[in-house]
């Protein structure tokens, strides 16, 4: 089995502050099968199948959704109009939500507001054409189901690249050897689901890891491994500072995050939206927890 084409399209919102190098849509091509993973939102479905015939595609096999939040998932139904054939492949608790996407677009719409609005409607995807395999195209892929980031998350690999969604968090690319990484924990979040996604992944031992925000990275297991030191760290602060002084602690002790200061103006405006759905989540998780559970946060 071989990996004969790998290309990350970019589906860069211009309309909307720092989406760029943000949302993506990758498509591979292997020795049986051609896959695009995590189509996108409604409203970049053009973006993609131009992209996708100006690299001669003509048909697609698989569109493998890591997850169906929106901005990945909701232009599937768009893109099987123009890739009749596809099959969809998603987490099971996910395929009642995309055969009859109205609660899930209401949800969206309740969270996300305006940014619902400009991603665009989700749109229903057949019944007939939806599944989850863990073996995919004869064997050449392998789905995974990895709850954290949404409890129908899923991650997939094919040789020794893994398509890992939102597991590891998200990723801004920087130059140089610098990284910035940050946790992707909206509510509902439990920390052990989460940390027990990630540790299956990195016992899967991948070399290459794309991160759905944004990105392929050649030394997987490491970012992997931040991943796991992030959510951990992160948890233990949120458990111990609650005011103004979080994300300053958190820029302080996290060498990672700290990178921050290194992003570009409008990329930064839109990591500081985002960083809200994920303190709101390990918020609730902790507050969630009995008394001597917070306590032996903070005590970590």
């Amino acid at each position: 089995m071989a990996i004969d084409k790998l290309v990350c399209i970019d589906l860069d919102q211009p309309e909307l502050e720092g989406f760029r190098r943000f949302i993506s849509s990758w498509l591979c091509v292997t020795d049986r099968c051609t896959v695009v993973v995590d189509p996108g939102p409604l409203s970049t479905i053009p973006r993609l199948v131009a992209e996708l015939r100006r690299h001669g595609v003509d048909r697609i096999d698989y569109i493998l959704l890591t997850h169906i939040h929106i901005d990945h998932a909701g232009g599937a139904g768009a893109l099987l109009r123009e890739f009749p054939g596809a099959v969809v492949i998603c987490h099971p608790e996910g395929v009642r939500h995309l055969i009859a996407p109205e609660k899930l677009w209401e949800g969206s719409r309740k969270v996300l507001g305006q940014l619902a609005e400009a991603y665009g409607e989700i749109v229903a995807v057949p019944a007939e054409s939806i599944l989850f395999s863990e073996d995919i195209g004869d064997g050449e892929i392998r789905a995974f189901l990895t709850p954290g980031h949404a409890q129908h998350h899923c991650c997939y690999q094919v040789d020794d690249l893994l398509f890992g969604g939102e597991v590891a968090g998200v990723r801004c690319e920087l130059p140089g050897d610098a990284i910035f990484m940050r946790p992707a924990t909206p509510p509902r979040f439990i920390l052990e689901v989460a940390l027990d996604s990630i540790d299956r992944m990195i016992a899967q031992a991948p070399r290459r890891l794309v991160f759905a925000h944004y990105g392929l990275v050649e030394t997987a297991v490491e970012h992997l491994t931040i991943a796991r030191e992030q959510l951990l760290l992160w948890v233990r602060t949120v458990a111990a500072v609650r005011d103004e002084a979080l994300v300053a602690r958190l820029e302080e002790i996290d060498t990672h995050y700290r990178n921050f200061s290194l992003l570009p103006a409008d990329i930064a405006a839109r990591e500081r939206y985002f960083l809200g759905n994920t303190l709101k989540g390990m918020a609730e998780y902790v507050d969630n927890l009995p008394e001597e559970g917070r306590g032996a946060l903070r005590g970590g």
